[in-house]
């Protein structure tokens, strides 16, 4: 959140509840952030929930909500988002994402920015995507990334999803720069693994950024170090 000089800080009523944009920092989980900002609004007890979950290794905008504000959780999270991120060809992982380590790759000399291009076109509009095996959906009550971790087989159903727009910002091969907007649910490492696929290679997401959910954005969402900071500034001016 960009701070300007000499402005008053919100004072936040937790209980009543807050729509808090932040930041997610690179390598925190989503449960992370939410944890983190409830031990600093300890010892009250308020509910915290987050609305849309980001990867760890993805890093941008996540949508807290306390108290109250906690029952529209399900409204921000049907909103569509946009996304920026990088796309590496040549090489595919298990994850489809960083988080694991390539395991096959091709070589990218034959292919074009114009098949580039191309290929970025067809993911417009609605489609059937299936989500990676190393995801947070749970199958038995259990995430389905744990079962993927151990080495199961796991087989997931296709969902729906509609791809607004994919914009090819920058080509320097092998890795693409992206923005997307998409609906609800639609997992940006699929897209990418599936770029790969649409150019007879493989790829997959090589960093990632969530810009926009619904009308909120992140150049309005705090750095969670220095909302946490303020948030224990408020606790001791209370008398």
């Amino acid at each position: 959140m960009e701070n300007t000089e000499g402005q008053a800080k919100p004072q936040f009523s937790f209980a009543e509840g807050e729509v808090l944009l932040i930041d997610k920092p690179l390598t925190w989980t989503s449960f992370d952030v939410v944890g983190k900002l409830r031990n600093s609004i300890k010892p009250m007890k308020v509910k915290v929930g987050h609305a849309g979950t980001l990867d760890p290794l993805a890093t941008g905008l996540l949508i807290v909500c306390t108290g109250k504000m906690t029952k529209q959780i399900d409204g921000f999270q049907a909103e569509d988002k946009e996304y920026t991120g990088t796309i590496t060809l040549g090489g595919s992982t298990p994850s489809y994402d960083l988080e694991t380590a390539v395991d096959v790759t091709m070589p990218t000399d034959s292919i074009t920015e114009e098949a580039i291009y191309a290929a970025a076109a067809t993911f417009l509009g609605p489609q059937e995507q299936y989500p990676p095996a190393h995801s947070a959906i749970k199958i038995g009550g259990e995430r389905v990334y744990e079962k993927a971790r151990r080495g199961e087989q796991v087989e997931l159903k296709a969902r729906k999803v509609d791809i607004m727009a994919f914009d090819v910002v920058k080509i320097e091969m092998p890795v693409v720069h992206f923005r997307i907007k998409c609906s609800k649910g639609t997992y940006i490492r699929s897209i990418a693994h599936d770029f790969g696929k649409a150019l007879g290679n493989v790829a997959h997401l090589s960093s990632l950024r969530r810009t926009k959910s619904g009308d909120f954005d992140v150049k309005d969402a705090w750095d969670l170090q220095e909302l946490i900071n303020h948030v224990r500034e408020q606790k001791n001016q209370v008398v």
